[in-house]
């Protein structure tokens, strides 16, 4: 049995022992000297439940698009429609378009990609400590009814906006047809024993340290019982998950009348891929195999294979005004724009027992970049499209003084049933959008 002795200060690298397990310890006050101060932070969140499933889906840009080529004219549902947005315009009462917002105190170009989803500044030189994105924040949460509690995915690329409570990027999975066969095709009984009997061989490390940490609990203060009781629920939640990740093993998959889709080759094929994976991303919410997904369009630097783009895409996204290549990047975000709204009609198509997935599904499409020819991280892009909101057109916020898109995640958690009122830097629920 380990002993610890509190006339001295407790080493933060503490853990308690079980036979063959330990297991460290969270931050407790007695992990610093006596005397010093206190400045531990602590957060709280409720989780709320809903009738009917809701999801989520980011569609998250690296190179932004271009301002006046997106943004309407007009505010509210009377606004005129940017040329982005003309191919959207049969989905209008089922859009809100979102000017004028961007993440406070977040910069750094083209590092903001990390910030995306989190809201939390990382400096520009990526030095900071990111916290959670607001993807696996629902995941965490809520993410506990499906096979897959959340999707993490990109067209290409080693990066993604989606991070962990300790601020760890995950990285995406870029392949449609291994997504496909993630999702749909089914290992032998064999193998599915086998994934079984691994996830239950993880599920008893707080039964063998459970007379260790009793032990270290009586010893504590008020506050660091709290915290550590705080701690080994996050632990039991996670023997939970790892209780239902063995149900999960031994279920055979969904069966899809769809085949397995061959990965385009070509790594500049950036709105082919796009399709490709919207197409399994479709499929996974239907059979409700996951509820929140995150798919990351990088900018890559290659010639996109479309009619009249001779040039890179990322060259193309620093423009400097030049009309040549403003003319060829707008064919290329044009297209991008369309097959998000394909994406959002194909969801209106499906009807099942528990109503219209589109209506169902909150969808994002945002990037870090508001202007990528000046890598400038003010009035972002965005657009919210299905779920239970009331849309509301255009909400034109300030272009010099942005409105903080925060904001929208606490409506977007509020709409979830989540109690929260605060994530990043949000100052409350966004103005002139409401839960329907």
């Amino acid at each position: 049995m380990t002993e610890f002795n509190f006339q001295r200060r407790l080493h933060r690298r503490t853990v308690v022992r079980g036979t063959g397990v330990a297991m460290s310890l969270p931050w407790l006050s007695a992990m610093r000297s006596a005397f010093a101060k206190d400045t531990s932070g602590r957060n709280a969140s409720g989780k709320g439940s809903t009738q009917r499933p809701q999801r989520f889906v980011a569609v998250t840009m690296g190179l932004g698009l271009v301002s006046e080529n997106w943004m309407p004219e007009g505010e509210g549902k009377k606004y005129a429609p940017s040329l982005y947005l003309k191919s959207l315009q049969d989905l209008r009462e089922r859009i809100t378009v979102v000017s004028g917002a961007s993440h406070p105190g977040v910069n750094g170009g083209h590092r903001a990609e990390a910030s995306i989803l989190t809201a939390a500044s990382v400096g520009s030189g990526g030095l900071g400590v990111n916290s959670i994105s607001i993807d696996q924040y629902l995941a965490k949460h809520l993410g506990d009814e499906t096979r897959f509690p959340s999707l993490v995915l990109g067209t290409g690329g080693s990066t993604s906006p989606c991070y962990t409570d300790s601020g760890a990027m995950i990285s995406p999975l870029t392949s449609p047809s291994r997504l496909f066969a993630e999702l749909f095709v089914n290992e032998s009984p064999k193998e599915r024993a086998k994934q079984a009997d691994r996830v239950r061989q993880g599920r008893s490390i707080m039964d063998l340290v459970a007379e260790d940490a009793k032990s270290l609990a009586r010893k504590l203060g008020g506050g660091d019982r709290d915290r550590l009781e705080e701690y080994f629920n996050s632990v039991r939640q996670l023997e939970k998950r790892m209780q239902q990740s063995e149900n999960w093993a031994i279920k055979t998959k969904p069966k899809v009348d769809a085949k397995q889709p061959v990965d385009i080759r070509n790594p500049n094929d950036l709105v082919g891929r796009f399709k490709t994976m919207c197409d399994v991303v479709q499929l996974a919410l239907q059979t409700d195999s996951t509820r929140f997904v995150t798919l990351h369009l990088p900018g890559g630097g290659g010639v996109v294979p479309l009619e009249g783009v001779g040039e890179g895409y990322h060259s193309l996204s620093h423009h400097g005004r030049d009309e040549t290549k403003l003319e060829q990047l707008a064919i290329v975000e044009q297209a991008v724009v369309a097959q998000w709204g394909d994406f959002l009609r194909n969801l209106s198509l499906h009807d099942d027992d528990n109503g219209n997935l589109l209506d169902q599904t909150t969808s994002l499409l945002t990037s870090n970049l508001g202007n990528a020819s000046n890598h400038s991280n003010k009035n972002m892009p965005v657009l919210i499209g299905g779920g239970g909101f009331k849309h509301a057109g255009h909400l034109a916020f300030s272009q010099k003084e942005n409105y903080p898109l925060p904001n929208f995640f606490v409506s977007l958690l509020q709409q979830f049933g989540m109690e929260v009122d605060q994530f990043a830097t949000s100052t409350g629920v966004m103005d002139g959008l409401e839960i329907a």
